[in-house]
């Protein structure tokens, strides 16, 4: 089978935010087994006054500040490459709740491109015109998106073939409807009269499977 490798984009007023995380433990292997390629844009750099501006207050007043569309057009264009799939996505408090079956249907893609607000958000017209989908990970406001994006990255990327062992993703929450995993124990077997249940230590593997799969429901 041959490896794919699925490129990650991220656009962001802080494109420093994203490296030390996206290059660290299982992304990092990730990236260096060419399973995925992250790489973080300064939106900044598509602004074209010496302020390098990126907001604006907003039409029919209102506290703080707006995104302004024009910087994020300009980005998406350079950075979409030629790829068959690719995906567009603002990371909005707005947006369609992010699941478990959003991360399996983006790591089918060639190419996403994350668009991350600050302030009081984007321009309304980058949803409608330049985002594929807007996604949001809760029901609460962040200071930025870029938190939301390398929650994605990370579910999204843990569903690409290689990334992780697909043993492990068998036994993983919400990889089946209706199921959790199950809870978890290491050695000691008994520590300060915290036991282990005595079913994991049985040897019994049919009863421990059932004894999983009734605590995973």
């Amino acid at each position: 089978m041959k490896k794919r490798t699925i490129q990650f984009d991220v656009i962001t007023i802080f494109p420093e935010v994203v490296s030390p995380y996206v290059e660290a433990s299982i992304l990092g292997r990730a990236q260096r087994d060419k399973l995925i390629q992250v790489q973080a844009h300064n939106l900044r750099d598509w602004t074209t006054d010496k302020h390098k501006t990126v907001d604006d207050t907003p039409y029919g007043g209102g506290a703080g500040m707006v995104m302004k569309v024009e910087p994020f057009e300009k980005a998406v264009k350079k950075v979409k490459r030629r790829l068959k799939k690719t995906r567009v996505i603002v990371t909005a408090a707005s947006g369609k709740m992010f699941t478990q079956e959003d991360a399996k249907r983006l790591a089918t893609y060639d190419q996403l491109i994350f668009l991350c607000g600050r302030y009081e958000g984007i321009d309304h017209r980058v949803t409608e015109h330049i985002a594929d989908e807007a996604l949001s990970i809760g029901n609460y406001v962040l200071t930025g998106g870029e938190l939301p994006a390398m929650v994605m990255l990370d579910a999204i990327s843990r569903m690409i073939p290689g990334v992780i062992e697909a043993e492990s993703l068998k036994m993983e929450s919400h990889n089946e409807e209706g199921s959790l995993e199950y809870p978890q124990y290491t050695k000691p077997d008994d520590y300060k009269g915290w036991k282990v249940p005595e079913i994991l230590l049985s040897g019994d593997h049919k009863k421990i499977a059932e004894w999983r799969k009734e605590n995973g429901l």
